[in-house]
């Protein structure tokens, strides 16, 4: 029999939602255990995103994998259960164990074919691009708020927001400080040590230089902020006079204080220097002008700098060589396509399975509160027969509740757009402007190593695939053998 591990994870959002209940999921993998014959060794579970690495469970999982190289299976419900980041991914590539992804129906290890990592590579990226998705959502919402005049995020000293409304006030404390602040300074008498002081012994409060300059400049006290670099009106109660507040500007203006330029280093994180192993820095030059150099952490560097536009260009080219040809992304989808159906089926299945089982249940209670009515059964049996069935009604129901969290999910087309970024990232990538390009080499690319003629790209997976067998040549026409 072969000895096995199950883990089970749900988000915070998850949780409240019940939509990838950690019992439904368990379920399903000691079913597809039993079905298999495996014994269950251990299970672990996480209340946390898998958007980022260090999650507990996870960790004490693969702590507990290398203490026991007798057992090498992992049951996991699917992909983004197990993994939303690429770092834990290579974790448990190392530990050389056999993971069942139960719900898309495949077995992956190091003996897998290349087509089954492929589309593995192909599910944990969009894995990914869920999270991504989810939080460009909440940009959206967010920006929608704040197009209303909502101020979205954490109201400013002087303001606080209003959970039941979802709108801020005036707070009825804090904002005597903003007034107090800015009547002091915009008289002219004032420094923001001064007013640190004047805080503290007429108020209690404890509050940094730093602070008190930022809350001296935040046009939010006439009515105005700032989201995702755009200005909108606010709808928010005022409570500082706009001549008060343009008086301190003045003031703070005529400190003459340097004034550093808001321009975007689009590529910087980006690169590492060829030579020595650096990053790659940038820095605008009168005030127009980006120029990337190494940052010489370790020591004097012999690579020159680059004006951004000749930079931006090789790291583009590369771009050119993730072709990939239209007959193997036919086979590969047909593939995903075939698989999905499967899987559709077998959740059919499981759906009618459970269905019935409900019905059942729900009869069985409704006859034994009529055997109750008519004396059959007396109370207590009653009680403590309905309690076990509501709770196996409730395991029910978060089952299939599971399983309809898995429809609607098109991974075949899903797989066809990641195969078209590839053949089109080079045109994409001419297109666009500096800070979009940059997003798009992210995305596709965990660095560039620059020297003084070329940019090498480390491609994340599974583009590093796609790249390898294009360079190579190696495309077949068996899925199989790709």
């Amino acid at each position: 029999m072969i000895s096995a591990i199950i883990y089970s994870r749900v988000s915070s959002r998850e949780q409240q939602q019940e939509g990838f209940s950690l019992g439904a999921q368990a379920k399903l993998l000691r079913e597809h255990a039993d079905r298999n014959d495996m014994t269950i060794l251990k299970a672990f579970e996480d209340v946390e995103t898998a958007k980022t690495s260090g999650r507990k469970q996870f960790s004490e999982m693969v702590k507990w994998l290398k203490q026991h190289p007798s057992c090498r299976t992992l049951l996991v419900e699917k992909t983004d259960r197990l993994y939303r980041n690429f770092r834990d991914a290579v974790t448990l590539e190392e530990l050389d164990i056999e993971i069942h992804l139960v719900k898309e129906g495949q077995v992956l290890s190091k003996d897998a074919k290349s087509n089954t990592k492929l589309i593995h590579g192909i599910n944990m990226v969009l894995a990914r691009n869920y999270s991504e998705n989810l939080k460009e959502e909440v940009k959206k919402g967010m920006r929608e708020k704040a197009s209303q005049g909502i101020y979205p995020g954490h109201a400013p000293f002087g303001y606080r927001n209003n959970k039941a409304d979802r709108t801020i006030e005036v707070d009825p404390v804090d904002s005597h400080m903003v007034i107090r602040l800015m009547e002091l300074y915009a008289a002219g008498a004032h420094t923001l040590s001064t007013l640190c002081k004047v805080l503290k012994t007429e108020f209690g409060k404890t509050m940094s230089r730093g602070n008190i300059h930022l809350i001296l400049k935040n046009r939010f006290y006439i009515g105005f902020f700032e989201w995702a670099g755009e200005t909108y009106r606010g709808t928010h109660q005022l409570f500082i006079d706009p001549k008060t507040f343009q008086r301190v500007q003045e003031v703070l203006t005529g400190h003459n204080r340097p004034k550093y330029s808001k321009q975007e280093i689009a590529f910087r994180g980006l690169m590492t220097c060829a030579h020595d192993g650096c990053m790659l820095t940038g820095d605008v030059q009168k005030q127009k002008y980006v120029y990337y150099r190494c940052t010489g952490n370790r020591g004097k560097c012999v690579l020159p700098r680059f004006k951004e536009e000749v930079l931006s260009q090789r790291l583009g080219e590369p771009l050119q060589g993730l072709q990939v040809p239209p007959v193997i992304v036919e086979q590969i989808v047909a593939t995903l396509r075939e698989d999905q159906n499967q899987a559709d089926s077998r959740l059919e299945n499981e759906r009618v399975r459970l269905t019935s089982r409900l019905t059942a249940i729900r009869n069985r209670m409704d006859a034994a509160y009529m055997d109750k009515l008519d004396g059959k059964i007396p109370e207590d049996f009653w009680e403590r027969k309905m309690t076990d069935w509501r709770t196996e009604e409730q395991q029910v129901k978060l089952a299939l509740d599971g399983l309809a969290s898995s429809e609607n999910t098109d991974r075949a087309l899903d797989a066809q757009r990641v195969f078209e970024l590839a053949n089109k990232a080079y045109l994409l990538y001419v297109s666009q402007d500096s800070a979009e390009k940059a997003k798009l080499l992210r995305m596709m690319c965990s660095n560039f190593c620059v020297d003084a003629v070329s940019a090498t790209p480390t491609y994340r997976y599974p583009f590093n695939m796609i790249f390898e067998r294009a360079k190579l040549e190696e495309w077949s026409g068996r899925l199989d053998s790709n």
